[in-house]
């Protein structure tokens, strides 16, 4: 697991981040993009 994923986990789930924000934590390496369908519930694509 990623080192930033609860993070960013917690800031979506509190409605702090729109699904976009999470989308480019994987573009900043925070977190992989399996974690982001972990976190979204959403396919991730490029």
């Amino acid at each position: 697991m990623s080192s930033k994923f609860e993070k960013v986990k917690s800031y979506y789930e509190r409605g702090l981040w729109d699904i976009s924000r999470v989308r480019n934590a994987v573009v900043k390496n925070w977190i992989t993009a399996a974690e982001f369908e972990k976190i979204t519930d959403t396919v991730y694509e490029e």
